[in-house]
């Protein structure tokens, strides 16, 4: 019997045959099986039902200042045929989300990190940084290859007992999991932390204040109780390594600042 590693192969092979799409501010490849328009599509749909079923903030400050952010970000985000949305969510979890098409939302709860507009910019425009980098259409892209593999190892051991082959598979989604989706999980945070900075910057923002945002949430993660799940099975990078990176990049996009 072909170990699952091997059957993992040809997956390994199509996406690098295919991955025809590239991140166009660090240049990386990426697998694309989904097309912008559907995407865009979905999230105006998941982005509808949102507001149909959770509280939206009537904080007229709050409010404010994510739609003063917005107008300075909106011009230097390249996101083709955006509808934008910014839209605040009562919610005490400091969180954000944007989805395919400029849709946004900032719970009230990222006002207890973010100090300033600044504070803020850095958490929209990562966020907008996952959608011009097809992030989303890349793990679709991803579950489906992931989906195909497992359907191709379930052939392969179509004449095996079943305790075989419901290890096997196991073992596959396993490896699947930790091998690329959360790999690129963390990746992807970390490249939306790149490029949101140089958003920012480029909207006259100083990109230090990035750096010193997720500083801030670090602590405020400590607080809370630092997570004991292992680096290797996060679906975030660890603070540290996000604030090392930061670091890392704050040259570059400082040479974008604009005043």
């Amino acid at each position: 019997m072909r170990k699952p590693h091997i059957l993992l192969l040809p997956l390994v092979l199509a996406t690098a045959l295919i991955a025809c799409s590239t991140v166009g501010e660090t240049g990386r490849r990426q697998v694309n099986l989904v097309g912008d328009s559907k995407v865009a599509a979905m999230g105006l749909s998941e982005f509808n039902k949102y507001k149909q079923q959770n509280r939206i903030s009537r904080d007229s400050a709050k409010n404010a200042a994510v739609q003063r952010v917005a107008r300075r970000l909106a011009p230097v985000v390249p996101l083709k045929n955006a509808e934008w949305e910014f839209v605040v969510f009562e919610d005490s979890t400091p969180n954000a989300f944007a989805l395919p098409g400029g849709k946004v939302g900032v719970n009230t709860g990222i006002f207890k990190i973010a100090r300033d507009d600044a504070g803020l910019a850095t958490v929209i425009s990562h966020e907008l940084a996952h959608v011009t980098s097809r992030h989303g259409n890349e793990r679709l892209s991803q579950g489906i290859l992931t989906s195909i593999g497992g359907a191709a190892l379930g052939i392969a051991m179509k004449d095996q007992n079943r305790g075989a082959r419901t290890g096997a598979l196991a073992a596959y989604g396993a490896l699947a999991t930790t091998g690329v989706i959360l790999p690129f999980s963390r990746n992807h945070e970390l490249e939306a932390d790149t490029i949101g900075m140089r958003y920012m910057a480029r909207a006259g923002y100083d990109p230090a204040a990035a750096v010193q945002f997720w500083k801030d949430f670090a602590a405020y993660n400590a607080r809370q109780g630092a997570s004991k799940t292992p680096a290797f099975l996060r679906t975030h990078p660890l603070d540290s390594q996000r604030v090392a990176n930061l670091e890392r990049e704050l040259p570059r996009a400082r040479a974008e600042l604009r005043r």
